[in-house]
């Protein structure tokens, strides 16, 4: 063996590999997979992903269809998941400055504002949203653990109604292609 050759051996086998990075499910999910919430078994049909201009995106949500039911897993990213399972409703709102700070839902539930923001988008699949633009939210919070959001964008408003959901009731698989 060759002078050459041992020291190109030695100087391989010192350098660092680099590690191994693990896949997110939660946030590396795509249109097509198969979510299971709470024993429950859906198809991705759609995922909007929330982001500061310049930094990590820190809320995603999936649209998620079994059957003719569609619905929406809302994750919010901080030192852990917030996952909320939610339903669309509907209603009516013309502009986003007359959001109220309390809403009472068919007289009976009263919400309170969480709090409120704005993100920019970024899309796929069927949602209600575009990529690129921003997007006006507002959280609140009701009695039983249960939670409305209420989303502007361009003109447009998605209102959706669920609970909290651990994050470890939340399971993502991967489509094969």
């Amino acid at each position: 063996m060759s002078i050459f050759k041992r020291v190109g051996n030695i100087i391989r086998s010192n350098k660092q590999q680099e590690p191994v990075r693990q896949a997110n499910p939660i946030e590396e999910s795509r249109v097509g997979d198969i979510v299971n919430v709470d024993l429950e078994e859906y198809v991705v049909t759609g995922k909007v992903i929330y982001f500061d201009r310049g930094f990590e995106p820190h809320r995603y949500a999936y649209y998620l269809q079994s059957g003719k039911d569609v619905r929406c897993l809302l994750i919010e990213k901080g030192r852990s998941y917030e996952c909320f399972l939610c339903d669309f409703m509907e209603g009516a709102l013309d502009d986003p400055n007359d959001v109220p700070s309390r809403l009472e839902l068919d007289g009976e539930d009263t919400f309170e504002l969480e709090h409120h923001r704005s993100d920019v988008t970024r899309t796929e699949g069927n949602t209600d949203f575009r990529s690129g633009d921003e997007v006006m939210i507002w959280r609140y919070f009701g009695p039983d653990d249960r939670y409305f959001f209420l989303q502007w964008q361009d003109g447009k408003f998605v209102a959706m109604q669920g609970e909290r959901t651990p994050a470890t009731q939340v399971k993502f698989m991967r489509a094969t292609l």
